[in-house]
């Protein structure tokens, strides 16, 4: 059988799709962070940036949440997501750490 462009798209569209599924499925099973990690207490991270220790933390600012940062891997409006910093382990929207990046 002769394969023709049409075919050759369709199928392309149809794998890139079901990659993308897949890979939106794995991030929405990674595991949830806890305060308690080491890694996310080392790096200051709440659940809440509302309870961010703002003297051990200086560089804290009103408005800066793990939904806004650069390394946050979901939407602004997602509750949680993957964060490039703590190795793909989801994080609280309205969660902050001490790696806070402005968004671009």
């Amino acid at each position: 059988m002769k394969a023709n462009r049409r075919t050759f798209m369709i199928k392309s569209a149809t794998l890139v799709s079901g990659l993308a599924i897949g890979k939106l499925a794995n991030a929405a099973d990674a595991p949830k962070l806890s305060e308690t990690d080491p890694q996310a207490q080392a790096l200051g991270y709440k659940d809440n940036a509302k309870a961010v220790d703002k003297k051990k933390f200086p560089k804290y600012a009103e408005g800066q949440l793990c939904s806004n940062c650069q390394l946050y891997q979901g939407k602004a409006t997602d509750p949680m997501a993957p964060c490039a910093i703590f190795g793909g382990k989801q994080v609280a929207g309205p969660g902050w750490c001490s790696a806070w990046v402005k968004k671009a």
